[in-house]
């Protein structure tokens, strides 16, 4: 199974999101984060193998957080 975190601030486009994740074979929702901080907490504790992620985010955006993950988990 591919562990998959998505992150976007719109809780509709976010539960799509995590409703087409959960419907594909080998993928396994692990977490949803409204905001880039989240995404970056979440990442460090669930370490997914993908993160589906929005690039508009209140806080720090979608490129921040990214950067951020990277850096604590290249």
């Amino acid at each position: 199974m591919v562990a998959v975190l998505v992150v976007d601030d719109q809780p509709m486009f976010r539960r799509a999101a995590s409703t087409l994740v959960r419907s594909v074979d080998g993928l396994q929702l692990i977490g949803e984060a409204a905001s880039g901080e989240e995404a970056v907490r979440m990442a460090a504790e669930l370490t997914p193998a993908v993160i589906l992620m929005d690039v508009r985010l209140p806080g720090i955006d979608g490129a921040e957080a990214t950067r951020q993950i990277l850096a604590d988990a290249p």
